[in-house]
């Protein structure tokens, strides 16, 4: 049963990073309506500014493209009031986008280990990067560049194994900490991290 809406003010939007598969867009639609506040999916922002699906644009236009159209997407985002935002796999990878995402949210990576992740991107055949090879293998190289600046992150919850809401509240709780435990709770920018498991 989900928990009622939290009156806990945020300062910020909370940007969810973090692998394909370590459930972002589920998560993120239940931990907006914890905080009572908007969610939003770049991905689906992205599909409907360019008038196709991700996998079409990565197919048509290549990556390049898409992580352009995506910084801009982002950046329009995180202007918006305050919400939820699900990112994709490598948002966080793109410098400038990283940037916009530490001045003006809190980020969120959910890590997961490849075997939650394989079971969960292997369910259907939408994304782009695993069309080239084995997928574990893909995913294995993905994890390795991609993991240690996902640490860069804000705030680490583990994804888990289990009911969306167990991560849900995994999440919530370290968000509380995390403002709690600002001694300047309006300047949320250094470098501290919150780490949820």
């Amino acid at each position: 049963m989900m928990a009622s809406p939290s009156s806990l003010p945020l300062p910020k939007t909370i940007v969810l990073i973090g692998m394909m598969g370590a459930g972002k867009t589920c998560i993120g639609r239940q931990l907006a309506e914890r905080f009572d506040i908007p969610f939003t999916d770049a991905d689906s922002e992205i599909a409907e500014a360019a008038g196709c699906s991700v996998s079409e644009i990565f197919d048509v236009h290549g990556e390049a493209a898409f992580r352009d159209g995506e910084r801009r997407v982002i950046s329009r985002l995180l202007d918006m009031p305050i919400h939820v935002l699900a990112t994709g796999g490598g948002a966080f990878m793109d410098e400038e986008t990283r940037h916009l995402i530490k001045e003006k949210a809190i980020s969120i990576w959910l890590r997961a280990d490849i075997d939650l992740l394989l079971s969960r991107v292997l369910r259907r055949n939408t994304r782009p990067l695993l069309k080239k090879g084995d997928p574990r293998q893909i995913l294995e190289k993905l994890i390795a560049e991609r993991y240690p600046v996902y640490e860069k992150a804000e705030i680490i919850v583990d994804s888990v194994d289990a009911p969306p809401e167990v991560t849900v509240e995994n999440a919530y709780n370290a968000v509380k900490s995390y403002l709690e435990s600002r001694p300047d709770k309006t300047n949320l920018n250094d470098d501290a991290q919150g780490t949820a498991r």
